[in-house]
């Protein structure tokens, strides 16, 4: 599933080709992906300009000068192209813009989803009520982070896949994040000291930024807009490393939790 640093990659992309674009074509070529487009998809997008984009965790933003934000998540399998060469049976929605660009976004498991919500309520949007804070913010803090984990039990790194803890993160940055950080998975999270904890939260930020830096994590379907492979593949620490060495010199070790793969060094992280 395409991560926060492939979200906001592909946004980046997209503001290239559509901020201050009018659209001149909305089409959306089937009824529906995870859930039903807006029935009013094409009447309130066709002829607005996009005014800005923006990222929430996993989602990605499309503004509008009519008030209209499109909410649009890439699921397990999503991608958006620009002007690609043909359509393909797997182009689910299409966007042309009067500047000539064709934008497709693609989803052959239609896991994602389209969603168009008023801008002064996208806060209220259902997947953002309950949310966490972004990790790239700036008030995201150990301060922050310790609050939200006092008491908690649970292990370290269920807690940061939760949303309501932290915005957008996914396995395969908590992995490194925590490896980073030398905090072991397993660890309960609400015994976790504060210095660590700020460890882990320069961690975070740290990963994210180098993974949007080189374009994401190629997982499958993933590709930025533009076509390009995201690179950050390269540099992972663990995540995927079962067997190999760990920077200390151990060997990367794997485990199922909730049915994701964990990857982690016994010896560095505690």
């Amino acid at each position: 599933m395409p991560e926060l640093p492939e979200v906001e990659t592909t946004v980046r992309g997209l503001r290239q080709v559509l901020e201050g674009q009018r659209l001149t074509h909305v089409e959306a070529r089937r009824a529906d992906l995870r859930w039903p487009f807006p029935v009013d998809l094409r009447q309130r997008m066709q002829g607005a300009t996009v005014t800005s984009l923006g990222r929430r965790a996993k989602y990605g933003l499309i503004h509008t000068d009519r008030g209209d934000t499109m909410v649009f998540h890439l699921g397990m399998s999503g991608r958006w192209r620009i002007d690609p060469d043909e359509i393909g049976k797997h182009g689910h929605l299409v966007v042309e813009t009067a500047g000539g660009s064709q934008l497709v976004l693609d989803d052959p498991r239609r896991f994602g989803s389209v969603d168009l919500v008023r801008t002064d309520a996208v806060d209220l949007y259902r997947g953002f009520v309950r949310m966490g804070p972004e990790p790239l913010d700036d008030h995201f803090t150990a301060p922050v982070l310790a609050k939200a984990l006092e008491g908690r039990a649970a292990p370290i790194k269920a807690l940061l896949l939760d949303q309501r803890i932290v915005a957008g993160l996914g396995n395969i940055y908590v992995c490194e994040a925590l490896n980073m950080a030398g905090i072991a998975p397993g660890r309960a999270g609400g015994q976790i000291a504060t210095a660590r904890l700020d460890r882990l939260v320069v961690a975070i930020k740290e990963v994210l930024a180098a993974a949007i830096e080189a374009g994401g994590s190629t997982l499958r379907d993933y590709a930025r807009p533009d076509g390009e492979l995201g690179y950050f593949f390269k540099q992972w620490r663990v995540y995927g490393r079962e067997g190999e060495d760990c920077a200390c010199g151990a060997v990367v070790q794997r485990r199922v939790d909730g049915g994701r793969s964990t990857f982690y060094c016994a010896k560095c992280q505690r």
